[in-house]
């Protein structure tokens, strides 16, 4: 009588699986993440060497995981970011091949309102778009319960296409004008984001500041051209903000519950 053999998986595991699971690309994956960063922030993070750090972030740019831009502030370097929403559709897609019941959730759960509080301050160089855009999305998904403010190193206006781009997504921003950052030098706030490379190149500490998170984003109004030429750009500006916005909710409200 032959023995009974345990059958044969019909197909391997995701692909996901293998290529996440590599020790050295989730921690790259883990790092970016938190925060848009350069090669030479992810081997000095990880211990790692510069060429191991890029071939793996190639294999992980490949799959669609990870994202590069070229740095605004110097453009020999180059910004790596992980596409949160590409992973988490991968993971549902893992879990549901294994079980239908194991499928999770491919958004960050909305926050209970008793989580919602604290103060963020978004940083761009001009605070003429992307801060004043991401300050205003963060104000509308939590009601204003997050507090949040904008600033920049060289204040300039608000740009009337940031205004549109907002007032599509049906917040007003008319009214609101650009701010230095050393209005909020001696405030406390619990996450300082950086949503343009020149600032982070030079913002100041604020004292009392839980988490720091850079995100890569491009000058919607950089390239000169006319104002209704430029819009698709400060559209685009919108869109990523609001796929950041909800990730950035989320981390807000752990640091809540974990009584930070």
């Amino acid at each position: 009588m032959s023995a009974v053999r345990d059958p044969e998986p019909a197909t391997g595991p995701p692909a996901f699986l293998a290529l996440a699971g590599h020790p050295l690309r989730w921690r790259l994956l883990c790092e970016l993440a938190e925060s848009d960063r350069r090669v030479w922030e992810l081997t000095a993070r990880l211990g790692e060497r510069q060429s191991l750090v890029s071939y793996h972030l190639g294999l992980l740019r490949h799959a669609g995981l990870v994202s590069a831009r070229p740095s605004a502030a110097d453009r020999r370097d180059t910004y790596y970011s992980a596409d949160l929403v590409r992973c988490g559709e991968l993971l549902s897609a893992a879990g549901a091949s294994l079980h239908p019941a194991l499928r999770p959730i491919l958004v960050p759960p909305t926050p209970t309102p008793e989580e919602l509080s604290g103060r963020v301050l978004f940083l761009c160089t001009g605070n003429s778009a992307r801060s004043q855009m991401a300050e205003a999305l963060l104000q509308q998904l939590t009601g204003n319960r997050v507090q949040a403010f904008s600033a920049g190193s060289q204040p300039t206006q608000l740009h009337p296409n940031a205004v549109r781009a907002m007032r599509a997504r049906g917040v007003d921003m008319a009214g609101r004008h650009a701010k230095h950052f050393d209005e909020f030098l001696d405030q406390r706030f619990d996450c300082v984001v950086t949503v343009c490379d020149r600032v982070r190149e030079v913002c100041p500490e604020f004292p009392g500041t839980t988490t720091t998170i850079h995100w890569s984003l491009p000058d919607p109004a950089d390239s000169g051209a006319t104002d209704e030429a430029t819009y698709p750009a400060f559209e685009r500006t919108a869109s990523e903000l609001a796929i950041r916005m909800p990730f950035l909710v989320r981390l807000l409200a752990d640091g809540v519950r974990a009584g930070r």
